[in-house]
């Protein structure tokens, strides 16, 4: 089943159950996809794309949980904290630590990258084949530790 139609299957279900933050959710992400199509001038966006948008709503959330935990309002974090969970539902599951660190280190022997000058193009290179399966920023954490 491709993405979109497993979101939209989702909402219906949502809306039977009657899960009003996995309505609005979903609802909410609905729309961002339709935007990302907008920008792109395309009717629909593939599934590589539409882990994107997830992705950068997910990122919204958790910035957002780091201001409400700063402001003190702790009711506000857990309900970002909650939409995060359900948008985390549509993406493949996430590398470890450890299994991102040496997916990272065959991808720079492969590659033949040796110093912070590759970092650009390996950057390039992981984002791609990792799409889905692990943040930027944590692969650029670990991709800045092992180039020296």
């Amino acid at each position: 089943m491709a993405l979109q139609q497993k979101i939209d299957q989702d909402l219906k279900e949502a809306m039977q159950a009657r899960d009003e933050v996995r309505v609005s959710t979903i609802r909410f992400l609905k729309s961002a996809i339709k935007y990302s199509a907008i920008e792109k001038k395309t009717q629909s966006l593939g599934d590589p794309d539409i882990q994107q948008v997830i992705q950068k709503q997910i990122k919204q959330r958790r910035e957002s949980i780091d201001q409400f935990m700063g402001a003190g309002r702790p009711e506000l974090a857990e309900k970002e904290r909650h939409e995060a969970e359900i948008l985390e539902q549509y993406l493949p599951k996430q590398l470890g630590d450890s299994e991102l660190e040496v997916f990272v280190k065959n991808e720079i022997q492969a590659s033949g990258a040796i110093s912070k000058k590759d970092f650009g193009r390996m950057m390039k290179l992981l984002n791609e084949k990792l799409a889905g399966k692990a943040e930027a920023k944590r692969i650029s954490d670990v991709l800045g530790r092992l180039l020296q």
